[in-house]
């Protein structure tokens, strides 16, 4: 057997020496499959609660909006293949393609409109309601009170303010007589299954860009009007994006796989992407260098430099600013002066060169650099300035005194509330250590899981709290419009009636120019009053392979696999 062997592949060798035949084995094809580290786990799956940059890039590969963004962050035809849009610019209506939704049945525009009324609804209680704003009439509807099965609007006194009532030691709004009716006042409607009207409350130039957001995507309604568990189980989880979840293990993994009824399937490389919740990032470090991984979104920041220089990793542009929420309804922090005292005494540079260095900036304002102002070209950080010293001790300390806490004396115990990760551990303790040595001021450190973190903000159980806000979409407005009073991402206590009416006239002015100079003025007004302390101006690095190919993550944090493939 062995000589008869031996025979057969001297034989082949000599054929394929003169070309009659070839024993150099054909390259296998690559597995389109890859392994991402996400970082934590999604507070949820649901895109009309969705709060988290986290759930965004879980929302974006499993659903399709009306619109997506391509890898320029236009907007382009997803669902809807075309639209109109009136010469006012309130006014558009789209027209849907032919999708589906993973269970088979067509993706219609009665569920666009289910969807959107269901986020605007105030017993779903969405953080992010307030995107949908732009919608005639989905303010008044986010905010009415729910007695039955009707909506009404919240009771005023003479002074139009908004009345209440003590009810079981729980204070609730008074509804008055004057009704809403979603089906007639708030303006979404679909005019059959493949048309969708839309009237918004005044013209809004990027308002394509938001029917790309997860606020904005379809649920089916079949499915979500009768299961209110529909996102907590696969069985249930009905999708129409470019991917659907086939296993999700709590805090550990989830498992995505190309939709076979994805409308643009033929044009998806990649059969499956696998998310890990992989929170320490040399843990994610070790695990891509052993191939494990082929990406990440957390960095050890040690090692930054040096996988920068090998190619593994890259810092991609980012529109976020990382700052603490102040709860302003606690005392002393009801106090403008503790406010400034406690910003003033951050040395940001030194955070940015010395612990993050991944190329961010001090922020000395709200609005991060990269969004546009009114000319093209314009910046709206570089035309709108800075609004204080970094590192201003010296302030500070004069501050803090005249607050009556001279050199820290008799200042109360407060923790600093943070989103568990080793980044923001090392942040926290580093401003902990410069308000102990500039004021004298001695705080603890409080760290929690994602859920636990948004719950708490949510409901204001903290002191102060660092988070990073990315935004939205490519205007201003997107880190201004959540800071008006009773904002649903506020999460602040903050309310200022010149900073609300100048958010509500910016809302109505369709002049860019004069838009802007609104939101400049807005702006000052926060960061004069501080319920907010900026940090710094964010990168985004990450851990990337070099097979992976057209990868794409915006500048709004969000990464969209769908033209993705291994090479």
């Amino acid at each position: 057997m062995r000589k008869a062997l031996s025979l057969v592949l001297i034989l082949v060798f000599v054929v394929s020496l003169f070309g009659g035949l070839s024993v150099v084995p054909s390259a296998r094809a690559v597995a389109q499959e890859v392994t991402y580290n996400l970082g934590t786990e999604p507070a949820t799956l649901d895109p009309g609660i969705t709060a988290t940059l986290a759930d965004v890039n879980i929302d974006l590969q499993v659903f399709d909006g009306l619109t997506r963004l391509d890898s320029k962050s236009v907007p382009q035809p997803a669902i809807a293949k075309s639209w109109t849009i009136s010469k006012d610019g309130k006014t558009y209506i789209f027209t849907l393609r032919d999708a589906y939704w993973t269970n088979g049945t067509p993706v219609t525009a009665y569920d666009f409109e289910y969807a959107w009324k269901r986020a605007l609804s105030p017993e779903l209680a969405s953080a992010y309601a307030w995107q949908a704003y732009y919608i005639y009439g989905g303010e008044a509807f986010n905010t009415s009170i729910k007695v039955g099965s009707k909506y009404y609007v919240q009771a005023v006194d003479a002074k139009g303010n908004p009345l209440t009532k003590t009810v079981g030691g729980k204070v609730v709004p008074v509804p008055s007589t004057k009704e809403i009716d979603p089906s007639k006042n708030v303006g979404v409607r679909a005019l059959d299954a493949k048309t969708l009207k839309v009237y918004l409350q005044s013209p809004t130039a990027y308002f394509l860009s938001l029917t790309a957001f997860p606020t904005y995507m379809p649920v089916c309604k079949a499915v979500v009007s009768t299961n209110d568990k529909w996102a907590a189980d696969l069985t249930n989880y009905v999708t129409n994006g470019p991917f659907k979840l086939t296993q999700w293990s709590h805090n550990e993994k989830m498992v995505f796989e190309k939709s076979p009824t994805y409308w643009d399937r033929n044009n998806v490389k990649l059969t499956k992407i696998t998310y890990l919740m992989v929170e320490d990032e040399s843990t994610a470090l070790s695990m891509y260098q052993s191939g494990q991984l082929d990406a990440s979104s957390t960095v050890p920041l040690s090692e930054l430099p040096k996988l920068v220089a090998s190619g593994d990793a890259q810092i991609l542009p980012s529109l976020a600013t990382l700052f603490y929420r102040v709860n302003v309804t606690k005392k002393p922090f009801n106090d403008v002066r503790v406010r400034e005292a406690l910003l003033l005494a951050i040395d940001r540079k030194s955070i940015t060169t010395s612990i993050t260095r991944g190329g961010e900036v001090p922020a000395l304002a709200i609005v991060p650099n990269g969004m546009p102002d009114a000319l093209p070209g314009s910046d709206f950080r570089t035309l709108g300035g800075s609004f204080y010293k970094d590192d201003d001790i010296t302030t500070a300390k004069a501050l803090l005194a005249q607050a009556g806490y001279p050199n820290g004396k008799g200042f109360p115990a407060f923790a600093l509330l943070f989103n568990t990760s080793n980044l923001t551990k090392t942040i926290c303790e580093a401003i902990q250590g410069m308000w102990k040595k500039n004021l004298g001021i001695t705080c603890t450190l409080r760290n929690e899981e994602l859920g636990v973190f948004v719950d708490d903000l949510i409901h204001m159980n903290f002191n102060l709290a660092l988070v990073q806000w990315t935004g939205d979409y490519m205007d201003a407005s997107t880190f201004l419009y959540m800071f008006v009073t009773g904002g649903g991402s506020s999460h602040t206590g903050w309310s200022n009636k010149p900073y609300d009416a100048l958010i509500a006239k910016a809302k109505a002015t369709v002049d860019p120019k004069a838009r802007m100079a609104t939101l400049h003025a807005a702006e000052k007004i926060l960061m004069t009053d501080f319920p907010i302390l900026p940090i710094y101006y964010c990168t985004s690095p990450v851990l990337l392979s070099k097979h992976i190919k057209n990868f794409y993550q915006s500048a709004l944090g969000i990464v969209d696999w769908k033209n993705a493939y291994m090479g």
